[in-house]
């Protein structure tokens, strides 16, 4: 329940953050608007290029409002998995931090519940299998009685002892059937342990994956991304670059920033993932304000 929560809320930050990429979009378009208009009073460009800019805003308006219906999808379930049928809360801030290492993540598989089930069913089959085992040994009878003999006139205590000899039946087949059951238990944990173990490595192979995009993608391709759009941009009013070059570019930055969301979206979902398979939140060492 806590990992399903966990992935409702980074769906829910992911969402708001796609609306605050269109909007940045929107905005920097709306500002161009107002001087391709001028440039075309002066002659120097196409209605057309004004049109073709409106139609650029359109279309990123379009994919706010899909972005929009995402987040009140998100919000409304996110609220039921907190006990509330709609949404009560304001925006979610989220923020990205270092993961554990694998090694602590097969370590905490052990405490998983899955797992964890096993120690009981397996305390079970050994006492069966130890039944089983004890079932052949004799149980030792004692009996006790008063007697007393008329020819004498004597009284006496009578002791009786009895064993019975299992010479045929060793309950043999009983036992090997407990050491089979045991056997049977302890490899369906080990399968359920590696499929576990498979689970949590892709989540964290996609994790890993997650934050060299986030590096890659901060250190170089969004600050390139918006200085070439900051240069065509200004090139384009000195008339050196085409409305379709700057348009290209700014589809470049609103790509790049996508592609960050979608890194910081997988990877907390991943992390979410990991610990609902360990039963345990990690404590991750805060990186970044988003």
């Amino acid at each position: 329940m806590l990992s399903e929560t966990a992935i409702a809320f980074i769906t829910v930050v992911s969402a708001q953050r796609r609306i605050e990429i269109f909007d940045e979009q929107i905005s920097s378009l709306d500002q161009l608007i107002p001087l391709l208009q001028k440039r075309v009073q002066e002659g120097a460009s196409s209605p057309a290029e004004t049109l073709r800019a409106q139609v650029a805003a359109d279309l990123f308006r379009v994919d706010r409002e899909r972005a929009r219906t995402q987040l009140a999808t998100a919000r409304r379930d996110l609220a039921i998995l907190t006990g509330d049928s709609s949404p009560r809360f304001g925006e979610a801030v989220g923020r990205l931090g270092q993961p554990p290492s694998f090694q602590s993540v097969l370590q905490a598989i052990e405490a998983n519940p899955q797992l964890m089930r096993w120690t009981a069913v397996t305390a079970q089959r050994n006492a069966e299998l130890i039944l089983a085992r004890l079932k052949p040994i004799p149980d030792v009878h004692l009996s006790a009685g008063w007697r007393h003999f008329q020819d004498t006139d004597d009284n006496a205590v009578r002791l009786g002892v009895s064993i019975p000899l299992p010479v045929l039946d060793q309950n043999t087949g009983n036992i090997i059937a407990a050491e089979e059951v045991l056997a049977k238990t302890g490899a369906e944990r080990a399968i359920n342990k590696l499929v576990l173990i498979s689970i949590a490595g892709r989540a964290y192979d996609a994790l890993n994956g997650a934050l060299a995009e986030l590096k890659l993608l901060r250190t170089s391709v969004i600050p390139n991304a918006r200085n070439a759009s900051e240069t065509i941009q200004s090139g384009y009013l000195q008339g050196r670059f085409t409305l379709l070059e700057l348009l290209d570019v700014r589809g470049s930055v609103l790509q790049a920033l996508l592609r960050e969301q979608e890194a910081l979206q997988n990877f907390h979902i991943a992390i979410a993932t990991i610990e609902g398979l360990v039963g345990s939140p990690f404590s991750l060492t805060r990186e970044s304000s988003r």
